[in-house]
């Protein structure tokens, strides 16, 4: 392998199950409405598994969409990353899967940052190609939420959906990926997580019966808070020491996680809201797979182009949260792809 050089993007993907879940199906579930939810989130409906999806499926076809895109074949990839928080098993890795499914035969591994996943999984797959340790990797978000919700707790169950969305890597003479930043503040790791299923706490039957397997919040106006303040700060920050101003930049991908969140992020960073790509009201928070499935989109209609400086941040469990600075430098998609 050669270096030291740049990382550029030369295709996204994404995919999400068929089944669409709107706000009306938790109203039966839980004491919401429809109205509350959308007020409170900006969400409208999101996308859950079938029987037969799992995380590693919904990546392998993310990844064949982002490769038919671009050209290329799976074996031609030489280093495999899948960000998410709900791996298809505790071991092995969710990755290896996905390797099998597509057919390829480089390293592959899981990396578990929750919503941040993807920030920090295009950081690590960047500086893999800027070492000359990779020449095209693999970069992929995704999760399936809804099989660790409590559909019992309308603090979490409306939020979250299922999905992933891919992005592939290549070396480059220019910066495509320009610079990132990482955090994370472990001190707060209970603000966000599921408390049974590790080494820490076991699977037992009693905490089935408490219901310790699925997704839990505490003090979710502190998660708010939070995110919008480390969201903006860490842009700031990049911006600065890239030698950009938020007047530079054409588009604002932020975490799906809450509208009023995205709209407090750009307010603060001044970026109006014609510069930020939305799509929670269709798919809601998909964690890992949200910040590649916005990404698909807004490259497939034509919201991002060559020569686009395109901000991108993240926060989510940990606490963690990050941003990743873009210039754009994939051709338009093939006419027809599937966004």
């Amino acid at each position: 392998m050669t270096g030291p050089h740049h990382a550029r993007i030369v295709a996204v993907g994404s995919a999400l199950p068929e089944r669409v879940v709107p706000n009306a199906y938790f109203e039966t579930l839980v004491e919401t409405t429809n109205d509350w939810i959308v007020e409170r989130t900006g969400i409208r409906e999101r996308r859950f598994a079938g029987p037969k999806d799992t995380t590693s499926t919904l990546s392998a076809l993310a990844a064949a969409r982002a490769l038919d895109a671009a050209g290329l074949p799976p074996e031609s990839v030489d280093l495999l990353i899948v960000a998410t928080c709900t791996p298809d098993r505790p071991l092995p890795s969710t990755a290896a899967f996905v390797q099998a499914r597509l057919g390829m035969s480089c390293p592959a591994f899981d990396l578990n940052a929750a919503c941040s996943g993807f920030v920090y999984g295009l950081t690590v797959g960047s500086a893999m190609v800027g070492a000359g340790q990779a020449e095209r990797v693999l970069v992929i978000g995704a999760e399936v939420l809804s099989r660790v919700l409590d559909m019992t707790d309308r603090t979490t169950c409306v939020l979250f959906g299922d999905g992933a969305g891919a992005a592939l890597l290549e070396p480059a003479d220019e910066p495509g990926l320009i610079d990132s930043t990482l955090a994370l503040d472990g001190s707060q790791a209970d603000l966000l997580t599921i408390f049974a299923g590790g080494t820490a706490e076991p699977i037992t039957p009693d905490s089935v019966f408490e219901r310790r397997q699925f997704v839990r919040m505490h003090d979710g106006s502190s998660v708010f808070r939070q995110a919008v303040v480390a969201m903006a700060e860490v842009c700031t920050s990049l911006l600065d020491k890239s030698g950009f101003t938020p007047r530079d930049v054409d588009v604002l991908v932020a975490h799906q996680a809450n509208i009023r969140i995205i709209g407090s992020v750009g307010k603060r960073l001044g970026i109006d809201t014609d510069r930020v790509v939305v799509n929670i009201d269709r798919v809601g928070n998909t964690s890992a797979a949200s910040i590649p499935i916005v990404l698909d989109e807004a490259w497939r209609s034509g919201r991002v182009n060559p020569g686009d400086l395109v901000l991108m941040t993240a926060f989510g469990a940990g606490m963690s949260w990050g941003a990743n600075l873009i210039r754009w430098t994939a051709p338009p998609p093939p006419s027809g792809g599937t966004p």
